[in-house]
């Protein structure tokens, strides 16, 4: 698909429209906790706590280091979406260029500087030494993927901007499927343990890049890709790195705010750090598969601010999250009836089946509550409204904060929970608070 395909099918928006762009993100998107979910069940079927909490803490360590750089994907979805819809073709492979130099230069520096970065990061762990040592071999095996990681970022947002989901679904399904796989392998049939989960997804993310490489080709056959004039334009760059700084900021709060709980999380014991890690996959399933709705509104937002067309951004605005509250909905549900047998599949302790199930309503509410600020940050990130984007995560960091303060105290484990789910609340509302502002950029 070209990448003015986009523009090809008019200004008509409509539920088919926003269906046909979400469902393969949604189904792509549902596979990345899918494969969380079996890196924490093939572990969990060792009947320890240990090393799922070790499992846990590695991948969420590196999730956040990798995910300081999803500006790549998110200012890469608004840029390249406002370039389709202003007719920019030359800007749209420039673009291309651009974000895999970024993400193959930042892979290699976290390579470089991992044990300064792992060190730091365990300084604000409080985990047991096991749970450490073995964290730590998962590490050091799965940081080598770190620029196909970084890369395939900034090459999922460039697909989606022109509503190539079905190019990511691809990616998507190759690279989790193939991570199950190996996982079962190495882990079940090999007896590598939590070694054998880091090289299964070392391996996938790297064959996933190469395949993402793959299919932006039709970027790559056209002269403009290798324009360095157009590619290192100062105002292009200037704009690109004011967009992703205050994406960036908003993504290393948002990763404190999760980094931070596991990390809290961890002083109430190994059992409760296992059971929080058993719960957040719940979590995550919900926002990858409301994230397809959110990766719609990043790309009809996009368009229709660089067509200049007020009205059609709000249509897109109102058509994506009514998607969106139809699946926050269905996960609420599904989580109420079948929570209890998903947590047994991931794990066999029955401590940690017993503690995640202390927790389970939270689970309950968190799509719903969730729900706005997962939609909005897709839209705001649409309008690359990066500096809005960042004030507001700053004002819920803070109350999330507070809510720990106040809550931790006096509840525990259940005021960790608790601060989370109020968290999502105060980014909906204070980003709905910016909406109106984002709207008048159209006129």
């Amino acid at each position: 698909m070209a990448e003015g395909a986009a523009l090809d099918r008019g200004n008509t928006l409509s539920h088919a429209r926003v269906l046909k762009i979400a469902f393969p993100v949604v189904l792509s998107s549902a596979t990345v906790p899918i494969l969380g979910a079996v890196d924490t069940g093939v572990v969990g079927q060792l009947g320890l706590a240990a090393p799922i909490g070790a499992v846990g803490i590695g991948a969420i360590i590196l999730s956040a280091l990798y995910w300081m750089f999803g500006f790549l994907r998110m200012g890469t979805a608004g840029l390249t979406s406002q370039a389709i819809g202003a007719g920019d073709k030359a800007e749209v492979s420039a673009l291309l260029m651009r974000v895999l130099m970024i993400g193959g230069t930042a892979g290699l520096a976290i390579i470089l500087l991992q044990i300064p970065l792992f060190w730091m990061a365990f300084q604000f762990s409080p985990a047991s030494a096991e749970v450490e040592t073995m964290a730590r071999s998962y590490m050091h095996i799965r940081i080598w993927s770190a620029p196909a990681a970084i890369a395939i970022y900034g090459i999922t947002g460039w697909l989606v901007a022109q509503e190539r989901t079905r190019a990511v679904f691809v990616v998507q399904f190759w690279m989790n499927g193939l991570n199950v796989v190996l996982d079962l392998w190495f882990v079940l049939g090999l007896g590598w343990g939590i070694e054998g989960v880091a090289i299964a997804t070392l391996l996938a993310e790297t064959s996933g890049t190469l395949l993402g490489l793959w299919l932006c080709r039709n970027g790559l056959l056209g002269g403009a890709w290798r324009d360095w004039a157009r590619v290192f334009d100062a105002d292009a760059l200037r704009h690109m790195a004011s967009v992703n700084s205050d994406i960036l900021l908003r993504s290393l709060m948002l990763q404190g705010i999760f980094v931070s709980f596991l990390f809290l999380g961890a002083r109430f014991g190994d059992v409760k750090l296992a059971a929080n890690q058993v719960l957040l996959q719940f979590l995550e399933i919900t926002a990858y598969s409301m994230g397809g709705f959110a990766l719609a509104a990043e790309t009809l937002v996009g368009q229709a601010l660089g067509g200049k067309a007020r009205m059609r951004l709000r249509q897109a605005a109102l058509l994506t999250s009514f998607w969106g509250a139809v699946v926050a909905i269905l996960m609420a549900f599904v989580f109420a009836v079948w929570g209890g047998d998903i947590i047994d599949i991931m794990t066999t302790s029955p401590e940690v089946r017993s503690e995640a199930r202390l927790y389970l309503p939270y689970m309950v509410l968190s799509p719903l509550v969730g729900l706005g600020a997962w939609m909005l940050d897709g839209i705001f990130v649409g309008a690359t409204r990066g500096r809005d984007m960042r004030n507001m995560m700053f004002l819920s960091l803070v109350v999330y904060l507070l809510a720990l303060l106040a809550l931790i105290p006096f509840f525990g484990n259940h005021g960790l929970w608790m601060a989370l789910l109020i968290s999502f609340i105060a980014r909906g509302v204070t980003l709905g608070m910016r909406y109106p502002a984002l709207e008048a950029l159209a006129d």
